[in-house]
């Protein structure tokens, strides 16, 4: 596995302001695939400056060779020209050949970095030396050898800023071994999206009350003061250890559980409306984030407190259930509300 390291890349100089509308023009033109083949089509090469450099130089040795009839200078410059040739042979079949696999990517939050694990393959006996991957406009690059007939896998990130579905942007892979006198380099499309969730809020309020089920509509309801609507009651011998307290356990020192009836006598609800923050008013693209932050943290206390709850969005209504399945199903309506994207995320050719 390689380890990221920070490379210069200026992007307010000119060349790497040309450099990076080439490379958004070429990956336009590219299809999106999650495992790419490199072949002689998607592998290209140039000097670097050392290269042009090391060409000057066997210029300059090959013209003084001839003006001087010295036979050592010729064999200096051939000998030269020759490994460099070889090096550019070894250089380009470094990359030639390797199978690019993207691994599932898993949901992200907004702020937080969205990692992208990407298998590299090799069919070949020898050991591929010093290739790196980045994304396309991104500064670190990851670097790893590849050893024979067999993978490497290499971790990327990028961090998304706004919650929804979004592409997992270009990546490129490069290798300058053995001499580093050619760039040989591939820019890559994944077809796969990954889901951002709203950032929970940091310090929500208590969750809000439990509405009366159906037959249950005289019951009192009351509020705890911990977010806790269900309630409980002091330890019985037989109950499930699933149901104890433990960090009531811990303040008290008693064992208390949870009061299963009560439970079945409410549901919890989360919703939209009951968030506080007003959502009526003009431009309420900033007050929706907020609630939907508020709404992801509610979402993630219930969890944490094995509650049955349900999620209100508007016309959308998840009905209550608990479980990580019924977690991320809620995190995923949160993600995608009111974005063009609101699909499940897919998983495109992989051809």
């Amino acid at each position: 596995m390689g380890l990221a390291q920070p490379l210069p890349h200026p992007a307010s100089h000119p060349i790497a302001h040309l450099r990076a509308r080439f490379h958004r023009f070429l990956a336009s033109r590219l299809p999106e695939r999650d495992i790419t083949l490199l072949t002689q089509r998607n592998v290209y090469i140039l000097p670097t400056p050392a290269g042009f450099m090391l060409a000057a130089t066997l210029l300059v040795l090959l013209v003084a060779s001839i003006n001087y009839q010295l036979n050592l200078g010729y064999l200096l410059t051939f000998l030269l020209a020759g490994s460099a040739l070889i090096g550019m042979h070894l250089c380009h079949g470094t990359l030639r050949g390797l199978s690019l696999q993207l691994q599932p990517v898993e949901p992200g939050t907004v702020g937080a970095s969205a990692t992208v694990s990407i298998d590299l393959v090799s069919a070949r006996k020898r050991v591929r030396h010093g290739i790196g991957l980045r994304m396309l406009e991104g500064d670190h690059w990851v670097w790893t050898d590849v050893p024979g007939q067999g993978r490497s896998t290499v971790h990327v990130a990028f961090k998304p800023e706004r919650r929804g579905l979004h592409p997992i942007p270009p990546v490129t892979a490069e290798t300058r071994f053995p001499l580093g006198t050619f760039r040989v380099w591939t820019v890559w499309r994944p077809a796969s999206r990954v889901l951002v969730y709203p950032p929970p809020e940091a310090w929500p309020p208590p969750l809000p009350e439990g509405e009366p089920r159906a037959g249950d509509a005289a019951a009192p309801r009351t509020r705890r003061a911990s977010g806790e609507f269900d309630g409980v009651r002091a330890y019985q011998r037989g109950d499930p250890m699933k149901l104890v307290v433990w960090k009531k356990m811990a303040k008290s020192d008693a064992l208390v559980s949870r009061d299963t009836q009560q439970t079945q006598r409410y549901a919890l609800w989360l919703d939209l409306a009951l968030t506080g923050i007003p959502l009526a008013l003009p431009g309420a693209g900033e007050p929706l984030e907020r609630a939907l932050s508020r709404l992801c943290a509610w979402v993630l206390a219930a969890d944490r407190q094995s509650l049955d709850y349900g999620l209100r969005l508007g016309a959308l209504e998840i009905p209550p259930a608990n479980g990580e399945a019924h977690k991320r199903h809620c995190l995923e309506a949160l993600a995608l509300h009111g974005t063009p994207t609101a699909r499940a995320p897919r998983r495109a050719s992989t051809g």
